[in-house]
C-alpha cells in the first residue's frame, strides 16, 4: 500500500493528478488508481459530499471541489474564476455539464431559492404597492423592471431582460 504523498496545491500537475484518479467524463466520478489506506482502495470512488453540497476530493494532502478538479483533469489548466453546472445540479459533474463562467454570468444561473414565495425567479411580491416585482441583478446591480398585476406578468417581464443580457446563462423565472 503506497502512501500518498502531500503536494502543495500549485505543485499538482494534469499528469500527478491522472497517476492517482480516474475521472470519466461521462459520468462526472472520480475513482482511485492507487490503494493508499483502507478507505482509499483502488477502484472505489473518491471523495464526498460537502456542507455545501459540492462533491470535493481530497488528493496529495489537499481537498479540492470536484467540478474544479474534472476541469483540470481535462483541460490541464485551473479555471481562473468559475466553474459553472449548466443544469444546476452541484452533484453533476459530468464535463458537458461544466463551463468557465464569471462570477456575474455563474450567478445568472441559478434557480429558486428556498425562501421564494412566488414561484418565479426573480420576483416578489411588494407589500406596499400590493403588486408584483420583477428584478435582475446586471453588471453587479440590481435593476427592477417594475411592478406588475400577477406574478406571471413579473415573470415575463423578467425573462426578456434576462434573455436580452445574460445570453447562454439565461434561465427562465419559470422553473
Amino acid at each position: 500500500m503506497a502512501k500518498c504523498e502531500i503536494i502543495s496545491p500549485r505543485d499538482l500537475t494534469q499528469s500527478k493528478l491522472k497517476e492517482a484518479l480516474e475521472y470519466n467524463p461521462v459520468t462526472g466520478e472520480f475513482r482511485w488508481l492507487v490503494t493508499n489506506s483502507h478507505r482509499r482502495v483502488a477502484g472505489s470512488d473518491a471523495g464526498g459530499f460537502g456542507y455545501n453540497g459540492y462533491w470535493r476530493v481530497s488528493v496529495f494532502g489537499h481537498r479540492y471541489y470536484a467540478h474544479r478538479l474534472a476541469w483540470f483533469y481535462m483541460t490541464g489548466e485551473w479555471p481562473k474564476q468559475h466553474i459553472d453546472h449548466v443544469n444546476l445540479d452541484k452533484r453533476d459533474n459530468r464535463f458537458a455539464n461544466l463551463r468557465l463562467a464569471s462570477p456575474m454570468q455563474n450567478n445568472a444561473n441559478t434557480g429558486l431559492k428556498g425562501s421564494n414565495t412566488s414561484g418565479f425567479v426573480g420576483v416578489n411580491f411588494d407589500r406596499r404597492s400590493g403588486k408584483w416585482l420583477a428584478r435582475v441583478r446586471a453588471n453587479g446591480k440590481r435593476v427592477n423592471l417594475g411592478l406588475f398585476d400577477t406574478a406571471e406578468e413579473a415573470a415575463r417581464a423578467r425573462d426578456d431582460y434576462a434573455k436580452r443580457n445574460h445570453g447562454e446563462f439565461f434561465r427562465p423565472a419559470i422553473q
